[in-house]
């Protein structure tokens, strides 16, 4: 099952602050719903374990995460796949700007997704509203802690 998501935020910090949170693996691990480990690798690798559940499925996924087309203090694109056991696997990217806007930074993104196993027979309109609040909570949870300093 094949799924996309966009949107944007506004912080009120400039775009360097914004790349360096979005580089750093304690704000990211603080900030990713479910998240139990992030781990850097290297300087464009992680590798994760977070706990997700949508609708009935709760499933523990580990996986990894890379970085590429890095674009410093403007934005990258970020990638990765997990597998969930029995629940099935998880893989996507995500594409990362950073903008300059009124004194902040506007930060837009653009996902795709894909899901497949226990996950996908879910039902497209639940996993894709169970994606969706990750995705928000993501972005609320790291407007907050960019705010935080």
């Amino acid at each position: 099952m094949a799924m996309t998501m966009n949107g944007e935020y506004e912080l009120p910090v400039p775009p360097q602050t914004v790349w360096e949170k979005l580089n750093d693996a304690a704000t990211l691990k603080a900030c990713i719903p479910g998240c139990e480990q992030l781990d850097k690798t290297s300087d464009t690798e992680f590798q994760a374990v977070a706990t997700v559940k949508i609708g009935p499925v709760k499933a523990k996924f580990k996986g990894k995460v890379a970085l590429s087309d890095l674009d410093p203090p403007n934005g990258y694109k970020i990638s990765g796949q997990g597998d969930g056991g029995v629940a099935g696997f998880a893989k996507g990217g995500a594409t990362v700007r950073l903008t300059p806007k009124n004194g902040g930074t506007l930060l837009s993104y653009n996902v795709d997704a894909q899901i497949g196993g226990k996950l996908a027979q879910l039902g497209q309109r639940l996993v894709n509203g169970a994606a969706k609040k990750v995705a928000d909570d993501f972005f609320a949870n790291f407007a907050n802690a960019v705010k935080a300093g």
